[in-house]
């Protein structure tokens, strides 16, 4: 795997929080797409037919992770799916502003990255904007690495990265 930037040392301990998050994590329902739009608008500035959640959710049930509150209203999501064989793929990744720093974002990355163990996956990439320093700092966490430089990626013309890690 080429690599153009460094990738954070390993933790010297998992990289959840010592205290549960206030959440638990279930599969994705057709009325949690209301839920996942907002947060795709708010946290990724993107917008969606909203049919597109329902059919990525077919291809990989179990690689789209919903975070709920304890009334079971989402407060964040990763999606992830299968394009390339042995490699899975972060397309969406959000946590609810009063959530985040609260360990759901690290519970939703370690329950896919053991997903996509379970599979017998090799490798995981996902892409992430430039400018998203708080993003890409909880990626590296995870060890991802920045391999590309995705020039005009976002829909409002904003570079991204292209970051991977593999499995072991």
């Amino acid at each position: 795997m080429r690599c153009i930037a460094d990738t954070a040392p390993a933790p010297p301990s998992s990289p959840l929080p010592e205290t549960a998050p206030p959440v638990h994590l279930r599969g994705f329902r057709l009325s949690d797409v209301p839920y996942v739009a907002t947060l795709v608008a708010d946290a990724l500035h993107e917008h969606y037919d909203p049919s597109l959640y329902s059919s990525l959710s077919a291809e990989w049930s179990d690689g789209f992770l919903i975070a709920a509150d304890p009334t079971d209203v989402p407060v964040g999501f990763l999606l992830g799916v299968c394009q390339v064989e042995r490699e899975a793929r972060i397309l969406m990744f959000a946590v609810e502003r009063e959530y985040r720093t609260r360990g759901v974002g690290a519970l939703l990355m370690s329950t896919f990255l053991d997903r996509s163990r379970a599979r017998a996956y090799r490798r995981v990439t996902l892409e992430v904007r430039v400018s998203n320093a708080t993003a890409i700092r909880f990626y590296t966490r995870f060890q991802f690495s920045v391999v590309d430089l995705l020039r005009n990626y976002y829909s409002d013309g904003e570079n991204g990265y292209q970051m991977a890690r593999d499995l072991p």
